[in-house]
């Protein structure tokens, strides 16, 4: 299974950290938001390769930052091309970008890179090889505000998802969606071609929601909770909550 993170955005709500610089390769105490995700990934037996898609401008510090890790696994760094974000690809065309570069014919984790997650993603896999279909995170979200900003799926007794909404005015439910997918190699064909059928390209939910329509998709519970670094308030918070037990 190829571990595939899309690093690619330019994350202006964090100027001037992130203005030269990419979040995931930001400090949180004494690690780095990307390592702290790779350092339970790269332990899964089930991962043979991590691809991590970037735009132009931060190829070179993550290249730097390769050359000094340490992990088990092999890191490939895909450049697509962007310098901005009036020209970027989205990440679902950097998802397309990975899947030819690398020429993956295999089981895919896609992961956003700016989270911090205080449990394994070894289960995930495991619910993953469980349903034997393609599997989508999700957590219960009780406050509307929230499930309006996000991907929002209903479900059946099993976990089976029926729909998926876009950051819904009317949430069909309270099962939101964070952006943790595992996708098996016998959809790469649908996701390859998703681009012909009309499906969105900027968020990686746009896939989630395209393919719900087109193939079987099962939801996994979040067993804990997830830190999303979106802005400068909530990078300070992370740096309170999980650094100041490091220093």
């Amino acid at each position: 299974m190829k571990n595939i993170i899309i690093a690619a955005g330019y994350a202006t709500r964090l100027y001037p950290l992130t203005e030269n610089f990419p979040k995931p390769l930001l400090k949180i105490g004494n690690s780095t938001i990307l390592d702290r995700m790779l350092a339970d990934i790269d332990q899964i037996p089930d991962i043979d390769e991590h691809i991590i898609v970037t735009n132009h401008r931060f190829a070179p510090i993550f290249e730097e930052w390769k050359a000094k890790s340490n992990y088990k696994k092999p890191i490939t760094i895909i450049d697509d091309g962007t310098t901005d974000n009036d020209n970027r690809l989205g990440a679902v065309r950097d998802l397309l970008l990975a899947l030819s570069s690398c020429k993956v014919d295999d089981d895919i984790m896609v992961l956003a890179a700016d989270n911090i997650l205080d449990f394994s993603l070894k289960g995930f896999i495991d619910y993953f090889k469980e349903k034997g279909s393609s599997v989508i995170m999700c957590h219960h979200e009780p406050e509307l505000r929230k499930l309006q900003r996000t991907g929002v799926i209903a479900v059946d007794d099993d976990m089976k998802v029926l729909q998926m909404q876009e950051k819904p005015e009317v949430p069909v439910s309270n099962w939101a969606v964070p952006p943790f997918y595992i996708y098996k190699k016998t959809d790469l064909p649908l996701i390859r071609e998703c681009m012909d059928h009309g499906c969105g390209f900027d968020a990686p939910g746009n896939l989630a929601h395209y393919l719900t329509d087109v193939t079987v998709l099962h939801a996994w519970p979040m067993p804990g909770s997830r830190f999303d670094i979106g802005s400068m308030d909530s990078y300070q918070e992370a740096q309170q909550r999980y650094g100041a037990s490091e220093s």
